[in-house]
């Protein structure tokens, strides 16, 4: 007989972003706050930075559901906070750019995660969730802006709420 954590669907929330580029380090600085906090077992918080194949690669780890958190914008005031149900991987078409491992959107990386799993008979996420924040500045320098670094303490609320109430398999 399997216990309730081994039944509980594994959650993949993962930061993404840039440090040296203002607002667009919202999603590390998210996730660095998120592992301070007490969560359910089944979830894994990584920091991705930059390292978008990185994250193709570890999804294929088997994963129900995967939470990016990335800066976002919308058009919104800086700081505004989305929650964003992405498109199913495989279903995402590259954009006809080279893959770059250190500069692959959230798009490109569910793209090349759907290719990755037709080669090798993975199973991409069955729900794929952006928690986004609406940038003051994406140019260089190191540091969020007042808005954004506001809005992180909400953001991490927001992710634990959605793992906290992830079904059973």
């Amino acid at each position: 007989m399997s216990s309730p954590v081994q039944d509980r669907a594994r959650t993949l929330v993962a930061g993404i972003g840039n440090i040296f580029l203002g607002d667009d380090g919202f999603g590390v600085e998210t996730v660095r706050l998120l592992a301070e906090h007490q969560l359910p077992d089944h979830v894994e918080v990584v920091d991705i930075g930059t390292r978008g194949v990185h994250l193709a690669y570890q999804l294929l780890d088997g994963y129900d559901t995967l939470v990016l958190v990335d800066a976002t914008a919308r058009g919104g005031e800086p700081g505004t906070l989305y929650l964003i149900e992405a498109a199913t991987p495989g279903t995402v078409e590259p954009d006809g750019v080279p893959l770059d491992g250190h500069g692959m959107s959230p798009d490109t990386v569910l793209a090349l995660l759907g290719t990755l799993c037709a080669g090798t008979g993975g199973t991409p996420p069955r729900r794929t969730l952006v928690v986004g924040c609406e940038p003051a500045c994406v140019e260089e320098g190191i540091g969020l802006s007042p808005q954004v670094t506001a809005a992180v303490p909400q953001a991490v609320q927001m992710v634990t709420d959605l793992v906290q109430h992830q079904p059973v398999r």
